[in-house]
């Protein structure tokens, strides 16, 4: 007789000739599909089986959705109590597929004492051991049945689901199963519709799309993933786009102790794309039983159809966007015009459009040139679509640096954190720095920090270093940017804010070091090379300050150069006069960083000059 192989691991024992699973000498009812996938992962333990091999090995021949392999990875962890005892049987791996982890025993022959059925050394009758065998496989049956038909609730009770809450979560880069290059924009931006719909509910704390976006094509456990964030579950899964159909897979994995809670596919029309996503991100709402409120549940399910060429222009020009070159900005522009040519209704087309003219000001174009267009795409999207928070907060930001509008700027700040708690925004964090309400800035900071743990720190070292320069506590700044430099050595902004800081300190070798550093890394930015003249002057050096003048008016000959950077080149001059005549150009202009005139110190040498208090007057700024 030819002998059976077992398989002993934990408190278990899994005979692979009559696909029967033990637990301490009893059969444990395992759904044949369910065994099957344990199977192929014992006889693999300790190596990756990928998802690919798991659905030919279970499935051979059949297409079989991954959603489902999922649900029977589910289904093993909740019969195996997966995370009990700080035992973990099945391992995800993000993107691939699972790994058996716990040590397990080959045994070619069946001791008697764990063979199901009569008492050891009496001999099963053939009849009786194929009645005990269909037995088992209805009962299975029906528990499968059971299981997939009682809510999610009575499932998790049943299998002893973990009642640890699940407060925070982060979304995962979902997979391109498309297999194609050119559609990594499309699953990027399904990545980033998701995260946006799960922010949009206050009771849940979501990682923002730099810290998920780090993981792309990570091979990583889960399990260490959600401990580098700091959440208690993650989100992963694939999308596939076919023509004009996409389908969504949602795998919900709770951190501690790692359980698979949900998973899910959906498919849809790309005309009915925001309908699917909303969908994905209710379900995983209602599965971490937070609570929802009705205004919440009402801007998820108010999700409209899509122009799908439309829809998908709206995605290359977020992809654009986000690379943050003024080349991209433009084609950025292009890519959003065609959304809204296609689909006039598209909010978030308008949206990117208003971001994009708004980065684009200044860099390549003068303000008084892209910002009423800016402003105009912020109103139309506000008008399709009042609850939009990103659109609130654009809107914000206009009305700061283009209007000088204060108040309604933070009016429209407020609004946006009504709708999306979780993400105050850069420009609401530097509204309340430049109206001198410094420590709220540095609290902001620091809740943005927590929730995008994973963007460069030193960019957030280089913020609060910024916010203390403010504030004028220049010790601590000093601080926060030779933290930043450490961890960045080449990240110019660092540089030349430590340098100003010098300045401020009166350490005028040190400042001009710095920028130095600064100019060598953005030789081409004018505002670097207005502040390194004026260091020049402090520290006496006539001539090097004369060389870097002629410099940076050799510029203004080639290219569209700030008159507010100009204006800080004739500050660090002496020369107020011709400062205070760019400034007033500058004001008229809608130039940004006036917003900072109350707070910045280079602006002190002007402060008791009248023209300078008309200016401050101008903006809506108090004296």
């Amino acid at each position: 007789m030819k002998p059976k192989h077992i398989y002993e691991f934990g408190p278990f024992r899994l005979d692979a000739t009559e696909r029967v699973l033990l637990r301490e000498g009893k059969p444990v009812l395992v759904p044949p599909k369910d065994l099957e996938t344990l199977l192929v992962l014992v006889e693999n333990r300790g190596h990756l089986v990928e998802k690919n091999e798991l659905l030919e090995r279970v499935w051979p021949g059949t297409f079989v959705e991954e959603g489902n392999l999922a649900k029977h990875i589910s289904n093993l962890r909740q019969l195996l109590g997966d995370g009990l005892n700080e035992i973990t049987y099945i391992e995800t791996i993000p993107t691939r597929g699972y790994r058996f982890l716990a040590p397990a025993n080959e045994l070619e022959q069946v001791p008697a004492q764990t063979a199901p059925g009569p008492a050891p050394g009496r001999a099963v009758p053939a009849e009786r051991g194929r009645r005990w065998w269909i037995g088992a496989v209805v009962t299975a049956a029906l528990l499968a049945v059971l299981v997939a038909v009682w809510p999610s609730s009575w499932r998790g009770r049943l299998f002893g689901r973990g009642e640890r809450p699940i407060r925070s979560i982060a979304v995962l880069p979902l997979e391109n199963l498309s297999r194609d290059a050119e559609q990594e924009y499309f699953a990027d931006g399904m990545t980033d519709a998701l995260i946006t719909d799960l922010a949009r509910v206050s009771a849940l704390r979501v990682i923002s799309r730099t810290s998920a976006m780090q993981y792309k094509g990570a091979r990583k456990p889960l399990r260490q993933i959600a401990q580098e964030l700091g959440v208690d579950a993650l989100v992963e899964g694939t999308v596939a786009r076919s023509g004009d159909r996409v389908r969504i897979t949602a795998n919900l994995v709770q951190a501690s102790p790692e359980r698979h809670l949900w998973a899910e596919s959906y498919e849809r029309d790309l005309r009915d794309v925001l309908v699917l996503q909303s969908s994905v991100a209710t379900a995983i709402a209602r599965e971490v039983r937070v609570k929802v409120t009705p205004q919440e549940q009402a801007r998820l399910s108010s999700a409209r159809r899509v122009n799908p060429e439309g829809y998908e222009a709206y995605l290359r020009g977020r992809a654009e966007y986000l690379k943050m070159t003024p080349e991209s900005l433009t084609r950025a522009v292009e890519y959003f015009n065609q959304a809204i040519a296609k689909d006039p209704d598209q909010a978030l087309a308008y949206i990117g459009l208003s971001k994009a003219y708004t980065q684009l000001a200044g860099r390549a174009f003068p303000p008084t040139e892209v910002m009423p267009k800016a402003k105009a795409a912020a109103l139309r999207s506000l008008e399709l679509d009042d609850r939009l928070a990103e659109g609130h907060s654009q809107l914000g930001v206009l009305k700061l640096i283009y209007e000088h509008d204060w108040s309604g700027a933070g009016g429209e700040f407020k609004r946006a954190l009504e709708l999306d708690p979780s993400n105050p925004g850069p420009g609401y964090i530097f509204y309340l720095s430049a109206i001198g309400r410094h420590d709220e800035a540095i609290a902001e900071i620091g809740r943005a920090q927590q929730l995008d743990p994973l963007a460069p720190i030193s960019h957030y070292h280089c913020g609060r270093g910024r916010l203390l320069y403010y504030a004028r506590r220049f010790d601590q700044a000093i601080e926060e940017f030779r933290k930043g430099l450490e961890m960045e050595p080449g990240l110019a902004g660092n540089c030349q804010w430590l340098g100003l800081v010098y300045e401020q300190k009166g350490m005028r070798a040190e400042a001009i070091t710095e920028l130095q550093k600064a100019v060598i890394r953005s030789p081409h930015d004018t505002l670097t090379l207005a502040n390194l003249v004026g260091a020049y002057v402090l520290a006496g050096k006539r001539a090097e300050a004369r060389r870097m003048l002629n410099q940076l008016l050799a510029l203004t000959k080639e290219r569209y150069v700030s008159p507010y950077d100009l204006a800080i080149l004739y500050i660090g001059l002496d020369d107020n006069d011709q400062a205070l005549k760019l400034l007033d150009k500058a004001v008229e202009g809608r130039l940004g960083l006036l917003v900072y005139l109350n707070v910045d110190p280079v602006f002190d040498p002007l402060r008791s000059d009248p023209r300078f208090q008309a200016l401050l007057r101008r903006m809506g700024l108090p004296p």
